[in-house]
């Protein structure tokens, strides 16, 4: 069986200014250094001014950088807008996209999202995928239905041949900043539905090698039960990761874990 990374992910959302992300960086790259992070990847996605910073900040340490969004459009008279070529300028690994925020507050659709992705792909960044249905959505029983539209509009026609190109955040949208979890195993339950979607959409190899987050209120209290599910591969975390002392608990429990379970 393919070995996956465990994911660590923190999405700052709008948070903090660059005093602060600096604190929080050079705190994180302090208890980090000299560590082996194993398979654990840590992750932390600020605000676009501050990219350039955080990646200078964690040049020498094993914590990655992530956008939280990208342009549809390669370049052009789009005020506001951050091109893919832009980051990848950056070097920046990763990217976030389909954000349940961004899909309520901007309207954006599978196909905007699907846009995002090819773009960030053809640079070479790394898609954080986000999934996820809705309280009414849960209640209404359509839940499978409402993911398995979201993987085939936001992957139609997008080729994977490793795993390793796009990474995948199950966030139902009713447990994002409510302070309600899904438990493990309902967390569990789509996650094994992603899994096997993409098994018959690409093939099994490929399904076993992608790694699926799950974010919706993971904190240190809950990150351990999470991580105990057989296709659960670590969180994109929202409010618990803008405290420096939270987000190195959630990563030392999944390096634990990691350890524990040879990963």
């Amino acid at each position: 069986m393919n070995v996956r990374e465990l994911i660590i992910a923190g999405n700052w959302k709008m948070h903090k200014g660059l005093d602060e992300a600096k604190q929080f960086s050079r705190k994180l790259r302090e208890a980090l250094q000299g560590k082996n992070t194993g398979n654990v990847i840590p992750i932390v996605a600020p605000a676009y001014p501050f990219l350039a910073v955080l990646l200078r900040e964690f040049d020498d340490s094993p914590v990655k950088v992530a956008a939280q969004d990208v342009s549809v459009h390669g370049d052009g008279a789009f005020t506001g807008e951050v091109s893919a070529n832009m980051l990848a300028s950056l070097q920046l690994p990763y990217c976030i996209v389909g954000h349940s925020e961004r899909r309520a507050y901007h309207a954006e659709s599978n196909e905007i999202v699907r846009k995002k992705a090819m773009k960030l792909m053809q640079q070479g960044i790394v898609p954080i995928l986000c999934i996820g249905e809705t309280l009414e959505q849960r209640d209404a029983g359509i839940t499978e239905k409402v993911i398995k539209d979201q993987l085939s509009g936001c992957l139609y026609q997008i080729n994977l041949y490793s795993g390793k190109e796009l990474i995948i955040a199950y966030e139902p949208v009713w447990a994002i900043g409510t302070g309600r979890t899904a438990t493990g195993e309902q967390a569990q339950q789509v996650h094994a539905l992603i899994r096997k979607w993409l098994s018959v959409a690409y093939h099994d190899e490929l399904a076993e090698s992608l790694c699926i987050l799950y974010g919706g209120s993971v904190k240190p209290e809950n990150i351990s039960e999470l991580l105990s599910m057989p296709d659960i591969d670590g969180g994109l975390i929202g409010g618990a990761s803008l405290d420096s002392d939270s987000y190195l608990k959630m990563l030392d429990i999944a390096q634990h874990y990691d350890m524990e379970h040879n990963r």
